[in-house]
């Protein structure tokens, strides 16, 4: 999310691309909003697993769940070097400045709207990008290549107790019952969590500021463990618009012949991680595994096919790009339409939903966010939110 008020030029398709991130993430933040937290890679945990309810799981495993949320920080990585790239000798001091506003923002955001914000761990790992902006193409890769192995490794290292007892228990051996439950709290269908999390949903807004206030500790927790995975992200952006994909200065036969290439890496793998969940009758350790550690490279794999296939198809998608222009602003007021939608203090359908609702739901800020930012933006030179960003960052900088 670069500021649309201080880029010198603007890349029409990369503005889109950008929207379309935007938009894209919206599929799983609403299953975030309107069910346990369980129910967003576990669809045994809420919502059922009919026929219907699988194959909308299928497909958001496949094609939806974190490839999105890969492509919007690559958007960042790319907007942050953007704007390194132009801003002279004093660039420093108030792009640090852009992070801290954006780090104050994305705590409110979480406290007040959203648990699973993602833009703290953007504005964590934004400190570090200035180290990077001088690498070359190659180098970028690299180095993000090792942190996603070095993420999977870790985590592995961690589950390889619960990857133990899965395989034990697989095999008709004893396993420990305490282990087997403890996982089963965390990503299965304990009826006990699922009823606390549904209690949990109809608190009111003054007891969740109270509850989020206190679980700071939780909350920097969730952004330790996302920080590898967006930071590699963030450098195959910078990478891509050093390339010059992102820059749109690729033809277009070449984009599509990455974007080919990506999925044919990226989509068998995944649909064999699919299969295995619904074939293990979605086994928390399964789903587990494969939700949140064996499906991580092929997510930013398939993130920059959609980036290289949007940046062939986009050239002249304006209502698109001024999506992507307002980003932060249609971030947000996605999860302000959400909280609306499903919080207690606002219609209070949380846990009242099923999977292919709440999906049918998601679809109301994307239409949103597509009708009102062109809007917006014939009045004004920037999204409302982006004013604030940079107006924060210009005081902090001062």
């Amino acid at each position: 999310m670069t500021d649309p008020a201080t880029a010198p030029r603007r890349v029409l398709a990369l503005d889109a691309l950008r929207g379309v991130a935007v938009a894209g993430i919206v599929p799983m933040n609403v299953i975030a909003f309107a069910m346990p937290p369980a129910a967003y890679i576990n669809p045994r945990a809420f919502g059922g697993t009919a026929a219907v309810e699988t194959l909308l799981w299928g497909l958001s495993f496949l094609i939806i769940e974190d490839k999105f949320r890969a492509l919007f920080a690559m958007m960042f990585g790319a907007g942050v070097l953007i704007l390194l790239d132009r801003g002279g000798a004093s660039r420093l001091r108030p792009h640090y400045a852009r992070m801290a506003a954006l780090g104050a923002i994305a705590i409110a955001h979480a406290v007040l709207l959203a648990g699973n914000d993602v833009l703290r761990s953007y504005a964590v790992c934004g400190l570090l990008l200035p180290l990077a902006m001088r690498w070359r193409v190659r180098t970028l890769l690299l180095v993000a290549a090792a942190l996603m192995a070095g993420q999977l490794v870790a985590s592995l290292v961690l589950a390889a107790d619960w990857l133990r007892m899965w395989w034990d228990h697989a095999a008709g051996l004893p396993v420990d019952p305490a282990m087997l439950a403890d996982v089963e709290r965390r990503f299965g269908a304990d009826a006990q969590v699922i009823a606390a999390n549904i209690a949990q949903g109809q608190e009111t807004f003054a007891d969740r500021l109270v509850r989020r206030t206190g679980d700071w500790l939780i909350q920097l927790r969730a952004v330790a463990a996302a920080l590898p995975s967006s930071l590699a992200a963030m450098m195959v952006g910078m990478a891509l618009w050093k390339a010059g994909l992102l820059a749109g200065e690729w033809p277009a036969q070449r984009s599509l012949r990455l974007a080919r290439n990506c999925a044919a890496i990226a989509l068998p793998p995944l649909a064999a991680m699919a299969v295995w969940s619904w074939a293990s009758g979605f086994d928390a350790v399964v789903t587990a595994l494969n939700a949140l550690m064996l499906s991580a490279p092929f997510d930013l794999m398939l993130g920059v096919g959609y980036a290289a296939l949007a940046m062939a198809l986009l050239g002249d998608a304006r209502r698109w790009a001024a999506v992507g222009r307002m980003a932060l602003t249609n971030y947000l007021a996605t999860s302000l339409i959400f909280a609306a939608l499903f919080a207690q203090w606002g219609l209070g359908l949380f846990g009242e939903v099923g999977r292919g609702q709440a999906l049918a739901l998601g679809l109301i800020p994307i239409a949103g966010m597509l009708a009102w930012s062109p809007w917006w933006l014939a009045r004004f030179r920037q999204g409302p939110m982006e004013w604030l960003w940079r107006a924060v960052a210009g005081a902090i900088s001062r």
